[in-house]
């Protein structure tokens, strides 16, 4: 059992939340207007890309050694064509530049709300959630808190990966902002 933080309570923090609570984790939530007295060792960053700063500045320090998941797509949701972010750097890779005490690990990103509420893409294949990250252990444990959850994973690589699994995201944003799919949909893995 771990203790996680989950900054941000939308559709994606929710969703994140319930599955971390139904494998058996204690799990807080920080928003606008609520706090915790302290972080737990799995901290989730289900904001806007844009939120991320904020919370680096405000909680950097107590950010120190913990799993620090970030679930970002860096979109511009101006326009809806390309990332923020370098083009040879990704939101995760900006992350553990400011958090290098932090053990930053990619994920969620590339599946919506409604695949993780429901375990499933397409009514028919499981939600796989991909990780990318440099800290094997760090993986290792997000995997086990989550353990039970009914969720299925792959770890996807390095953080050198949270490019591609950012690219992935955006397209899949891309297609249901054009609606050529839908925000309850999502893209399955077949083993």
């Amino acid at each position: 059992m771990a203790n996680v933080t989950v900054f941000g309570q939308g559709n994606m923090g929710s969703a994140i939340g319930e599955n971390f609570a139904a494998a058996g984790n204690n799990v807080a939530y920080v928003t606008e207007t609520e706090t915790v007295d302290a972080l737990g060792e799995i901290v989730v960053l289900a904001v806007p890309y844009g939120a991320v700063e904020r919370i680096i500045s405000t909680y950097g320090e107590a950010l120190q050694g913990k799993i620090v998941i970030d679930i970002t797509n860096p979109v511009n949701f101006e326009t809806f064509d390309d990332l923020v972010v370098p083009a040879d750097s990704s939101a995760a890779a900006e992350i553990a530049q400011k958090l290098p005490e932090s053990k930053i690990v990619k994920a969620f990103n590339t599946t919506f709300a409604a695949t993780l509420a429901t375990k499933q893409v397409g009514g028919v294949q499981p939600t796989t959630v991909l990780l990318a990250g440099d800290d094997a252990e760090a993986k290792k444990s997000v995997t086990a808190a989550l353990t039970g959850s009914g969720l299925e994973f792959i770890d996807a690589g390095s953080l050198k990966r949270a490019r591609e699994l950012e690219a992935f995201g955006f397209l899949q944003i891309s297609l249901a902002a054009a609606e050529k799919i839908s925000w309850t949909a999502g893209f399955a893995i077949i083993k």
